[in-house]
């Protein structure tokens, strides 16, 4: 028996049901798709001969370079390693700073950073060992758990703990301060002051920053959805770029789950920050030397070989010339023997196998 109403019901469910499908379709599904068919585009075609190591690249090194647990064997099998890759600055991790931007005496943050960088100078006469310092970075009123750059005191604590780690024999200063808020002037304002300081010792000031907004003003959409401000402006990016002599660019931790997407995320990044990035500044670009699995980082896709691919096509489309460049491989202690052949047959000199 056939209720009332049914028969006119029935098609408006069903109108309803077929509006929604659209909807998604075009609010998500599209949008996503033609994202995708962007990325893939830009992971397509070859990379310039010329796009190969300058020689300017780096490695980050965990704290068991400083502390004692690395010793002579270890620093002859990273020379082995790396010698006569492109690696000229090792980033050595000397921290973590201090919530107030201090860091504790060198006899108990790194007690044997004098005899590596000896070591080192022995080893490898050509390369730098640089002074890896960070913390995390807080912002609302009340939040505990990391540093605060509104603080002029520890702004200045910062440039001293500089001081400090130069006057150890480091040939320079690598500042990795997270989450880096776009615009954030209390930064600038560090970076000005570290600057002169850093310099005036002839030392090397680098940073570690966020990628760039991959549409403009994509940091404030998901700093507003999310509370996660995952990227940077190019205008910020290119405004810490003006003030370092080093820029390194942490282009791993995506997300995106296949590896032509992720090398076409790369290779995107890397035109964005060559536009960005002034020709007194080196910038480097970073590869995953690591092999964790998060809803942010996926090994299968985040591979050496993609972001090499991905970075030597960037370099190709923006600036094939560009001098002031190389890639920053992250992080010693994660890498496999894979990581380093990949590396070395993507980016290195043209002669080498």
């Amino acid at each position: 028996m056939r209720r009332r109403g049914t028969t006119k019901a029935r098609p408006r469910w069903r109108r309803a049901v077929k509006w929604a499908a659209w909807t998604v379709a075009v609010l998500i599904v599209l949008p996503v798709t033609l994202a995708g068919t962007a990325l893939r585009a830009q992971y397509a075609g070859e990379a310039a001969p010329e796009a190969r190591t300058r020689g300017r690249d780096a490695l980050w090194l965990g704290h068991a370079w400083v502390d004692g647990r690395r010793d002579a064997s270890d620093v002859a099998a990273l020379r082995r390693r790396i010698q006569g890759t492109g690696i000229r600055d090792l980033y050595v991790h000397a921290g973590p700073l201090e919530h107030d931007g201090t860091l504790p005496p060198a006899r108990d943050a790194y007690p044997r950073a004098g005899r590596l960088i000896s070591a080192i100078h022995r080893a490898l006469p050509s390369v730098r060992v640089h002074a890896w310092l960070g913390d995390r970075l807080v912002y609302e009123p009340g939040e505990r758990g990391g540093l605060r750059l509104s603080d002029a005191s520890a702004r200045a604590a910062i440039v001293a703990s500089a001081r400090q780690v130069l006057a150890a024999g480091f040939a320079g200063v690598h500042l990795d301060l997270e989450p880096l808020h776009s615009g954030n002037a209390d930064y600038l304002r560090l970076l000005d002051r570290l600057g002169p300081v850093v310099r005036g010792r002839g030392a090397v000031l680098s940073v570690a920053v966020h990628q760039i907004d991959p549409l403009p003003g994509l940091h404030s959409v998901s700093g507003a959805l999310t509370g996660h401000r995952k990227w940077i402006s190019q205008r910020f990016f290119g405004q810490v770029a003006r003030r370092v002599d080093q820029i390194a660019l942490m282009s791993y931790d995506t997300g995106l789950p296949a590896e032509s997407l992720y090398g076409g995320y790369v290779a995107q990044q890397t035109r964005l920050a060559l536009a960005a990035t002034g020709p007194h500044t080196e910038l480097l670009m970073g590869l995953p030397f690591f092999h964790t699995e998060s809803i942010g980082h996926h090994a299968s896709a985040e591979t050496v070989r993609a972001a090499v691919r991905g970075i030597r096509l960037g370099l190709t489309r923006e600036d094939p010339g560009r001098r002031r460049f190389g890639m920053a491989l992250y992080v010693d202690f994660a890498a496999t023997d894979e990581d380093w052949a990949a590396y070395g047959k993507g980016w290195g000199r043209r002669h080498r196998s």
